[in-house]
This record gives structure tokens, C-alpha cells and sequence, in this order.
């Protein structure tokens, strides 16, 4: 039986050039997205900001660390490797 992978093992993917910053822009534009949507649908705007700020510093804290642990990961896979 054959598994869907996202994501191949083997496969070498390269980190983005700015993966912190481009995190920070694509989790901010989403939470724009919120509060114009909760304004847009009759939803109070202080309530909106609160969580539309919640959820912008909680993906781009995960997506942070999941970066920091990429990163961490490839500079052991070329130091065992002798690059």
C-alpha cells in the first residue's frame, strides 16, 4: 500500500531567503484578513484586533521555531556530511 507524502524525505529543499520575514508578512496580511472580515460581517472591532493579534503572534511564533529548527537541523546534516 502506497502513502501520500507531502513531503519526500530525501528530497533537498532549500530554506527561502528571508523565511522569518516572509513568515511575519503572510501571518500579518491573514490577520488583516480578520479583522476586515469581522468588521465587514457586523463582529466588534476591538474584539477582532485581539484575536486577529492572538493568531498572528501564535503562527508566527510556530512558524519561527519551525524555521529556527530547519535551520538547526541542515547545519548538522553538513557538518556530519564534511561540507
Amino acid at each position: 500500500m502506497r502513502r501520500l507524502r507531502w513531503d519526500h524525505p530525501d528530497r533537498e529543499r532549500r530554506l527561502p531567503a528571508h523565511p522569518y520575514r516572509d513568515s511575519a508578512v503572510l501571518y500579518g496580511a491573514l490577520a488583516v484578513v480578520v479583522v476586515i472580515v469581522a468588521v465587514a460581517t457586523g463582529g466588534g472591532l476591538a474584539r477582532a484586533l485581539v484575536f486577529a493579534f492572538l493568531a498572528f503572534v501564535l503562527a508566527t511564533g510556530w512558524s519561527w521555531l519551525t524555521w529556527r529548527r530547519r535551520e538547526r537541523e541542515e547545519r548538522i546534516r553538513k557538518a556530519e556530511s564534511g561540507e
